[in-house]
């Protein structure tokens, strides 16, 4: 069986591919499983997806929302809190997906049997750091998927519209604009025939629906002079103001919030002042689209046919408008299936017998700190720049190697990726790496070289650097003594 997985902030789906159609898997609660976990505060109980959002408002229950979230700033050694409880993020991601794989043999209609193998294509934020990519990789690993690719989010809802819109031998260029629950990214594809070519992609790592909810919340409890709220009574009103919410058109005057949870009789607010928190937030995801012609190749808006609007959030109607005000020569669509869209895209790409394939990019830059000027300054190393083509899945990494020789008996090793360059030094959204070491003194390969003093040498060892960037988007590295062929491969996760 052969599926793709998109998961959400604070929904999964998945599609499946069969005979040329990509159907949404249904399951007992709805169309998708929620993103949660739960724990039992005395027990320690642990419940996932809709087996956790059936016990969110029983006594003595804490539900972990947006477990996705939490991965932008994760490694895998991180711990969280679930109630009393601390525990790895990486054994939180891997028993629900481990969830998701019984719910969709027992309580789905995907027709899989117990003993059958599930091949997925998975999405992840196209901003997402090589930590995210990692842990969501080796998370669906563990939970009993086969994974055959992991895919940038805009670039996989790129192919739901390639399968609705586009006939083959067409050329255009597209934006997908994806606000899903708690990211935002922007692509700019060039389709041909069948193939989809991302020359860029922009985006917020930490904005999505989540953000709005708060936004629309904090005005709500205002309204309500709903100032101490306790945690009960505050997640029982983001409900109802996700509700409300989502129940909004183009032509609504009026949000209307029930507040039953505080006793209190019902709210009304004019929709002009819930569009008015929401509005910087949308504006945030108008500068990262328009980013995308800076870094467009050569591409101008003239060449863009449409914008493509998907993710849950996108539904919100003030995104559409503003978006028509802001590139108001260009058309804007949204997908008829938002919250699957990038489900279905990953089913369309894993269908063989479709022929669709993708060129990808790195999006972000990759490099290293280095010593500089004699040991005077400190200057970055860019290993691999934003914009760098991946290979495609089942294709070599790309592999670039630093040979040098060593100055110093130990090695620190300090990486990090970023969203931008600025005078050749990282800027934007930076995400450093925990420090690796390397022994380039054999005699210290046995020690713990984070508390030995790191002393200079006049007749170190030639030292390689072999740095591989995967299809998946995520990086390695492996540090090699070219003495002896001592070598150590780090994955570079925090």
């Amino acid at each position: 069986m052969r599926i793709g997985i998109d998961f959400g902030t604070t929904h999964t789906v998945v599609a499946l591919v069969d005979r040329g159609n990509y159907p949404v898997v249904s399951f007992e609660g709805g169309d998708f499983v929620p993103s949660l976990v739960a724990a039992h505060e005395t027990s320690g109980t642990l419940r996932w997806g809709w087996d956790a959002a059936a016990v969110r408002h029983e006594p003595g229950w804490t539900v972990l929302p947006s477990v996705k979230r939490l991965l932008s700033d994760a490694g895998p050694s991180t711990e969280v809190s679930v109630g009393r409880r601390r525990l790895p993020i990486a054994a939180l991601l891997e028993g629900f997906f481990s969830a998701l794989h019984r719910e969709l043999i027992e309580r789905s209609n995907a027709g899989i049997a117990a003993n059958d193998s599930i091949t997925a294509a998975v999405s992840v934020p196209a901003n997402a750091s090589t930590a995210q990519r990692f842990l969501t990789l080796e998370a669906f690993k563990g939970g009993g998927f086969a994974v055959e690719a992991l895919l940038n989010e805009p670039s996989a809802a790129g192919f739901e519209y390639a399968h609705r819109n586009r006939r083959d031998g067409r050329r255009e260029h597209l934006v997908v604009y994806d606000l899903g629950g708690g990211t935002f990214d922007a692509s700019l594809l060039r389709m041909t025939g069948k193939t989809n070519e991302v020359v860029a992609t922009h985006g917020v790592q930490r904005l999505g629906g989540d953000d709005f909810d708060e936004a629309i919340l904090a005005l709500v409890l205002e309204k309500a002079h709903a100032h101490d709220v306790s945690d009960v009574e505050r997640a029982l009103v983001v409900e109802e103001c996700v509700r409300a919410k989502e129940s909004l058109s183009p032509n609504s005057r009026r949000f209307l919030v029930d507040l039953s949870a505080l006793e209190k009789e019902p709210l009304v607010i004019p929709v002009d002042e819930v569009w008015e928190v929401c509005v910087p937030l949308v504006a945030r995801t108008l500068e990262a689209v328009g980013a995308l012609v800076e870094e467009g190749g050569g591409v101008t808006w003239a060449d863009v046919a449409s914008l493509y609007v998907v993710g849950g959030a996108g539904l919100l109607p003030l995104v559409p408008r503003l978006l028509k005000e802001r590139f108001g020569d260009k058309r804007v669509k949204r997908s008829p299936h938002p919250f699957a869209a990038t489900a279905m895209g990953l089913a369309v790409w894993l269908d063989r017998e479709g022929g669709y394939a993708l060129e990808d990019r790195l999006s972000r830059h990759f490099g290293v700190f280095r010593e500089g000027g004699g040991g005077e300054d400190v200057v970055f190393d860019t290993i691999f720049e934003k914009g760098t083509p991946l290979p495609a899945p089942g294709e070599p990494p790309v592999v670039v190697t630093r040979r040098y020789r060593a100055a110093h008996d130990v090695g620190h090793f300090r990486f990090l990726e970023c969203s931008r360059l600025t005078d050749g030094r990282p800027d934007g959204d930076v995400t450093p790496w925990d420090e690796a070491y390397f022994p380039f003194d054999a005699a210290l390969r046995s020690a713990n070289l984070a508390v030995a003093p790191i002393r200079r040498r006049e007749d170190g060892p030639e030292i390689a650097e072999t740095y591989a960037l995967g299809s998946e988007g995520a990086v390695t590295v492996t540090v090699t003594d070219a003495a002896d062929g001592f070598a150590r491969t780090f994955r570079l996760t925090r």
